[in-house]
């Protein structure tokens, strides 16, 4: 069992470490993306299917309340948590539709969209992502290494050098908490 645990412990370090050449630049880009939306008056509106749905709340949840300090509240939105809105969506039109439907009801002009999808071919969250360009919105997207679906969808994409989903989902964990304390010290000078 050791052996099991060592070896995956290995794979997320090496996607760690090669995330750290191939995609660290476009995670502190997404930061500053979403700093300057939130520090225009625009909110933060995230979607994504299972894990990624998970991580999606996760980035609402820390900008609402807080990240690692004391600090006001910011604008987050999780497009995952209604379970009215998501299944009469689902029902009286299509799932690929949850995310888009709810982006063309409230957004508004200044906001920023992340979609976050390991293969990068979720149609709900490309649906979202497309139905935010429409509107004008900055778009993120958290992807794995094959996410090339999303790119033309993306103000800035965030790729993480792996196949597997477990290990992408490590790695997009971190992009939430350096999105988070990248914000805090863009927006009040500090991050703890």
């Amino acid at each position: 069992m050791r052996d099991v645990a060592e070896a995956g412990l290995k794979r997320a370090i090496g996607v760690h470490q090669e995330f750290l050449g191939s995609g660290l630049e476009q995670a502190v880009a997404a930061a500053q993306l979403i700093s300057r939306c939130l520090a225009g008056g625009g909110k933060l509106m995230a979607m994504g299917n299972g894990g990624s749905a998970a991580d999606a709340q996760h980035l609402a949840a820390e900008l609402v309340n807080r990240f690692m300090m004391e600090r006001p509240g910011l604008p987050g939105l999780a497009l995952t948590t209604d379970s009215s809105v998501l299944t009469s969506v689902a029902n009286d039109y299509d799932f690929k539709e949850i995310f888009s439907k709810q982006i063309k009801a409230l957004a508004g002009e200044g906001d920023v969209v992340v979609g976050i999808s390991t293969s990068g071919r979720s149609p709900n969250v490309l649906a979202g992502l497309g139905a935010a360009r429409q509107r004008g919105l900055a778009t993120v997207g958290l992807t794995g290494r094959n996410g090339e679906s999303m790119d033309p969808l993306c103000d800035v994409l965030v790729r993480v050098p792996s196949d597997e989903t477990p290990r992408i989902q490590e790695v997009h964990a971190f992009c939430v908490h350096l999105i988070c304390e990248l914000v805090d010290l863009t927006l009040f000078g500090r991050s703890q």
